[in-house]
């Protein structure tokens, strides 16, 4: 993977991307099984990009 790739996407733990949404871990999960939160997974690791969360919330912020 080329490292300009790494350097403008910002990989998260689901810990770390529920905190950064103010939302809790089970409902992250939740978005995420639901399609509504993209991830990306390596092995068995679960990793949410911060460009996609930051989407995410801007779409429900266009919704209102």
């Amino acid at each position: 993977m080329a490292p300009e790739i790494l350097s403008r996407s910002q990989l998260l733990t689901p810990k770390h991307a529920a905190e950064r949404l103010a939302i809790s871990p089970r409902k992250l999960w939740s978005l995420t099984a639901s399609g509504d939160v993209p991830c990306v997974r390596i092995g068995r690791s679960v990793r949410y990009d911060a460009a996609d969360l930051a989407e995410f919330v801007e779409t429900l912020k266009s919704a209102n």
